[in-house]
């Protein structure tokens, strides 16, 4: 190894140890450390001495440990993940369908493929056999426009559900979720909603 590729290793080495555990880390991350090689050959490095680990292809993160239970790394969630590639990515995104049921307490499954629609561009990302995210590009800004992220994940679990179809034990969940949006949230984003939504959140 190199003095220089020394130094790449040591200087990501130093910038993950001072991060917060649970930071989620990119090859670019580093781009201002050393050439390309030089921070893939740290990343390499850094995974087999235990310092990262490696979540998908392009994607590290500086686990968690647990220190209750012993049962050691604790790897970021799903939505973790995609927020730290929406974030690199500067672009915007929101949960969809069945994660948004399963977020809110609304089932108890927990979808393997996670979907999130973005302002960005669309791709998939797999993580770990069988598993994934898919951001599917969206033009309707309209989902984005929530003050509540909360309000946001109700009105989509709400949709996914359809019409016609909520049950009164899913209503008495979302209604315990709307406690925790403000007012003045909740009057502003009861109108980015379908009509039918708005009657069933409004008559609450």
């Amino acid at each position: 190894m190199t003095m220089a590729d020394q130094s790449t290793y040591n200087s990501i080495k130093k910038r993950i140890e001072e991060s917060e555990r649970g930071t989620v880390f990119f090859p670019d991350s580093f781009a201002d450390t050393g050439t390309s090689d030089a921070v893939r050959s740290a990343l390499v490095r850094l995974c087999e001495n235990g310092v990262l680990t490696r979540v998908a292809q392009g994607i590290y993160c500086y686990p968690r440990i647990d220190t209750r239970w012993g049962s050691g790394a604790i790897l970021p969630s799903i939505e973790e993940i995609a927020e730290a590639i929406a974030d690199r990515d500067k672009v915007r995104i929101a949960p969809t369908g069945s994660y948004a049921l399963y977020r809110l307490g609304l089932t108890t499954q927990i979808p393997a493929n996670v979907v999130f629609i973005t302002d960005g561009s669309p791709r998939r990302v797999t993580i770990g056999k069988g598993r994934g995210i898919l951001f599917k590009h969206t033009s309707e800004m309209r989902t984005f426009a929530y003050r509540s992220q909360l309000m946001s994940l109700i009105v989509t679990a709400l949709r996914e559900i359809g019409e016609g179809n909520v049950t009164e034990e899913q209503m008495a969940i979302i209604k315990e979720h709307l406690k925790n949006v403000s007012g003045e949230e909740f009057s502003h984003d009861i109108s980015l909603a379908p009509l039918w939504v708005r009657k069933q959140l409004s008559a609450q």
